[in-house]
């Protein structure tokens, strides 16, 4: 086929995938597993593409899967999962070490598998998917502190896997003392690595007045895989750098900072879309009946044994150290919420593409994992709602916090604050003066209706309104918290103690 029909298919099939977010959206179902069926029509047994390179296909999972983190990094609100950091990185390291273990034990007596592979199956079972994750629980109503911790757990746990199915893939396996040195080395490189980017990137784009404001996006996600290569290249973990250096970097007071998280947000999209489709051509669906019975044994296992354990021994380290107290509900919700998509698909990839590991069994592991992934998402995912409800979990929908996008002028040492009102905001009704912003800010315009006007100190908010506030750059701090503060109390925030925090 020509250049022009591989053109025409691939945005057909974005186009198709765009669509199907809607209805998974609509449905309640992880849009992943429409993916992986248009990748499954377009395969072998549909349209005849022929994709059996699982080498290439590792490859682009795993930066793909680095795109995801990126985004993931870059929307994550820092208030939301600043105090469920460590009780993530618990769950990230305690826990993927007793998930690892309980799957590999259970699958070892009950499939008949010898211990290399059991532990194999278990490290690729072991991470829950970022993209799943960011989804789906975005979307549910979630007390901030358990919502933060999933989104933490499933931004940290992706580095540990990764690592741990590296080294159980390779040639020979090294001794345990061996491998936990090595997986604790990486992290701590990535880690370094990710927090040394991120500043000197914050530095640089504060101080290079861009001449178009497009660009801001593209540096942003090139700093970001300045980040995942620099780590690599000091074998590192490029996973860990690349969502600490996004989620300091989206975190920060960087220009044009809502601009680049949408830019991530659609990028991320697309690697989702080709990632899922790919996996989804990968698969050979007359190869499947084998994986059946074996493939839901071990989901099973991963669903009502491995995942539970891991929280609970977690929830109890949490306890013991003084870090968090995690209730049964929490626990159990937890439990859940476990998510699996492309990254155990992903990390199946490697054994198969490892001189080291007979194809067969390789092949074989990946279409179990393949077959664990669509059956307990298409289980798990549409029923978080109904579980978090019947924990008592779900909480009324907050006000959504404030949109400021920021442009610097560098010559004035000034930033441009653009704000949006959002229906559910206490700015609502709210005259300019009551703001009682800074005297080196002010409010110079409001977008109303498709209508601009220069407003007055009497000028009363509404609903949708976007205003444009030049501040000097040592107030903007200050701007943002009072706008913060009033749009989610109202006028008289600072007597309820609200400082837009």
């Amino acid at each position: 086929m020509g250049v022009d029909v591989w053109l025409l298919l691939g945005a057909g099939v974005v186009i198709a995938a765009i669509v199907a977010v809607r209805v998974a959206h609509w449905s309640g179902l992880p849009s992943l597993l429409l993916f992986l069926g248009f990748g499954v029509i377009l395969g072998e047994s549909g349209l005849g593409l022929q994709f059996e390179n699982p080498e290439l296909a590792q490859q682009i999972g795993l930066i793909a899967l680095a795109i995801i983190l990126a985004e993931g990094g870059l929307t994550t609100t820092w208030s939301h999962v600043k105090g469920a950091i460590p009780t993530a990185l618990v769950l990230a390291t305690v826990g993927v070490g007793v998930s690892i273990a309980a799957v590999a034990v259970s699958v070892h007596l009950i499939l008949a598998l010898d211990w290399r592979t059991a532990l194999l199956v278990g490290a690729i079972l072991a991470s829950t998917d970022a993209a799943a994750v960011f989804s789906v629980l975005r979307r549910l109503p979630l007390p901030p502190r358990l919502a933060g911790i999933l989104e933490a757990e499933s931004g940290f746990n992706d580095a540990p896997t990764v690592i741990a199915v590296m080294l159980l893939s390779t040639a020979t396996s090294p001794s345990l003392g061996t491998a936990l040195f090595d997986v604790l080395f990486e992290l701590v490189v990535g880690a370094a690595v990710g927090l040394a980017v991120a500043p000197l990137g914050i530095y640089a784009l504060r101080r290079i007045a861009l001449p178009v404001s497009g660009l801001y996006p593209i540096a942003v996600l090139a700093l970001a895989f300045v980040a995942y290569a620099g780590a690599v290249l000091l074998h590192g973990s490029g996973f860990l750098a690349i969502y600490l250096a996004t989620l300091v970097m989206g975190n920060s007071r960087m220009p044009h900072r809502a601009s680049s998280r949408g830019f991530a947000e659609g990028v991320a999209w697309l690697a989702q879309i080709g990632l899922f489709v790919m996996l989804g051509i990968l698969v050979s669906p007359s190869e499947m009946p084998a994986a059946i019975v074996p493939g839901l044994v071990a989901g099973l296992i991963l669903v009502a044994v491995a995942r539970p354990l891991s929280i609970m021994v977690s929830a109890l380290v949490t306890r013991l150290t003084g870090i968090a107290r995690l209730s049964w509900r929490e626990q159990a919700f937890l439990s859940w919420a476990g998510l699996r998509g492309a990254v155990p698909i992903v990390l199946a990839t490697i054994p198969w593409a490892a001189t080291s590991i007979e194809n067969g069994t390789a092949k074989l592991v990946f279409n179990e994992v393949f077959v664990i992934v669509v059956v307990y998402t298409l289980l798990q995912g549409p029923t978080l709602p109904f579980v978090a409800k019947l924990l008592g979990l779900s909480t009324p929908e907050e006000a959504r916090d404030l949109e400021v996008e920021s442009a610097p002028l560098e010559e004035l040492n000034a930033d441009l604050l653009q704000v949006r009102v959002p229906p559910t905001s206490k700015l609502q009704g709210v005259e300019i003066f009551e703001l009682r912003l800074p005297r080196d800010a002010q409010v110079t315009l409001i977008v109303r209706e498709g209508r601009t006007f220069v407003p007055t100190d009497s000028t009363r908010l509404k609903v949708e309104d976007q205003l444009l506030i030049v501040t000097t750059a040592a107030c903007r701090d200050t701007v943002e918290r009072r706008m913060r503060a009033i749009s989610r109390r109202g006028k008289l925030a600072g007597w309820y103690g609200e400082r837009g925090v």
